[in-house]
């Protein structure tokens, strides 16, 4: 089994998801014509919001981060199945075990140093005031 073949798909999926959900996710409802004055279509301009829902850099800036750590904690989750998967399926072969430790081993390495950094920032950010 080709497991790059299953992750492009994954990933394409997901992305087709989120592609979906943003193009949908407008403001004012759906197709909804009756709220309109005189009960026709509303024709009046569509006006964007501030998706960042905050004018300060700092805010942003611990946000954008926040982000950040959420989406390396979800790939550290990743590898620690990828590694088990390949452990799993090694059929005794030596050398698909010890890939499956080390990619096992390097997962938790990755994710002690994505925690380390998550509070390191986050203490920083707190000293600053954006949180």
């Amino acid at each position: 089994m080709n497991y790059r073949k299953i992750f492009i798909l994954i990933s394409i999926l997901i992305i087709n998801v989120l592609i979906v959900n943003i193009t949908l996710a407008q403001p004012g409802g759906g197709g909804d014509t009756t709220d309109a004055p005189g009960g026709g279509a509303d024709t009046s301009p569509t006006t964007l919001t501030n998706p960042l829902e905050e004018n300060s850099p700092e805010i942003v800036i611990a946000n954008v981060i926040n982000t950040v750590f959420g989406i390396v904690g979800s790939l550290a989750l990743l590898m620690f199945i990828y590694g088990g998967l390949t452990w799993m399926t090694s059929a005794g072969n030596k050398e698909s075990v010890d890939k499956g430790k080390n990619i096992i081993k390097w997962a938790a390495i990755g994710l002690v140093i994505i925690f380390s950094s998550y509070a390191l920032v986050r203490f920083l950010i707190t000293g600053v005031g954006a949180a």
